[in-house]
């Protein structure tokens, strides 16, 4: 049993002991024990092998209904139902086999390469998979100087350290890390605006979209962090950007001017896929340098 695991749980745990007045008692009840045992993690065992599974096969299932009752996106945002031919097929709908078919397996197959050359070559991944201090013997009376959460999730670790206690609880952390999760699954019904496509979008939308990117890998580079009075204070800003990325979208998109969507659905220019790269390797030099110097 390592370190992290131990910690992992009574991080997780304490989160419920934030909780005013039920707090406590509440903690106790998911530890089934006054410190982390052999009881938690197997409940916590059960809950990762059991529960989230069959969560995962139930939004596998949702979106295979959504799939079918509103049909898959493109680049353009353009729906390809209004057009159709004499035969009442889209004019630009294509077969799902075998293009659709050939498209997914090829997905699979890459993924299955990557999954076993780190499977078999490289289990621990840099540190990235299997965090070092997992091979280490779990010590309850031996805390580590820094504890950082597994790297997908910093950002909202982060928003959790940058939140401060007041009122006499430290719940509002737990709120904030809590909230910064749910908006994501919001963004249907957020997001006023006309187009779906950000290529026909307006530049408020842009300069959101640019904010939060920002913002989301600040905050996660932040979170693997140790905390310090400046990266605090950095975390709180980024945190801000975070909620109002959210928070602001029903009037942002209804005020943006969207340029006007084709009819029908277009090729990507070359233009466009070198513009894409070129912004990638910008995000990457930056929260690069972003690291090394925060």
């Amino acid at each position: 049993m390592g370190t992290d695991v131990v910690l992992g749980a009574q991080v997780i745990i304490n989160l419920f002991a934030a909780i005013p007045v039920i707090g406590p008692d509440l903690s106790t009840w998911i530890r089934g024990d006054f410190n982390v045992s052999d009881v938690t993690l197997n409940r916590f065992f059960a809950l990762h092998v059991i529960a989230v599974p069959l969560v995962l096969i139930g939004l596998v299932v949702a979106h295979v209904i959504a799939l079918h009752e509103v049909g898959s996106n493109n680049p353009d945002g353009v729906e390809i139902k209004k057009l159709k031919d004499e035969n009442g097929v889209p004019l630009d709908g294509i077969p799902f086999h075998p293009y659709y078919t050939v498209k997914d397996i090829l997905g699979v197959v890459v993924f299955l390469i990557v999954f076993c050359a780190v499977m078999f070559f490289a289990p621990e991944g840099g540190g990235y998979f299997l965090e070092k201090p997992n091979f280490d013997a779990a010590n309850p009376l031996k805390t580590p100087a820094h504890i950082a959460p597994v790297w997908y999730f910093t950002p909202f670790y982060a928003i959790l350290r940058a939140v401060p206690s007041f009122l006499g609880t430290q719940v509002w952390g737990v709120i904030a890390m809590g909230a910064a999760v749910v908006l994501i699954a919001l963004l249907p019904w957020l997001d006023k605006g006309e187009v779906k496509s950000i290529r026909y979008r307006g530049p408020l939308f842009k300069i959101a979209v640019v904010l939060f990117v920002i913002s989301f890998i600040g905050l996660g580079i932040l979170g693997a962090l140790v905390a310090t009075d400046t990266r605090t204070l950095v975390a709180r800003i980024l945190s801000v950007v975070y909620f109002a990325f959210f928070l602001g979208m029903p009037f942002y998109t209804k005020l943006d001017k969207d340029k006007p969507v084709p009819e029908r659905v277009t090729m990507s220019t070359t233009k466009q896929k070198v513009m894409f790269f070129v912004y990638v390797a910008i995000t990457l030099i930056g929260s690069y340098l972003f690291a090394v110097n925060i």
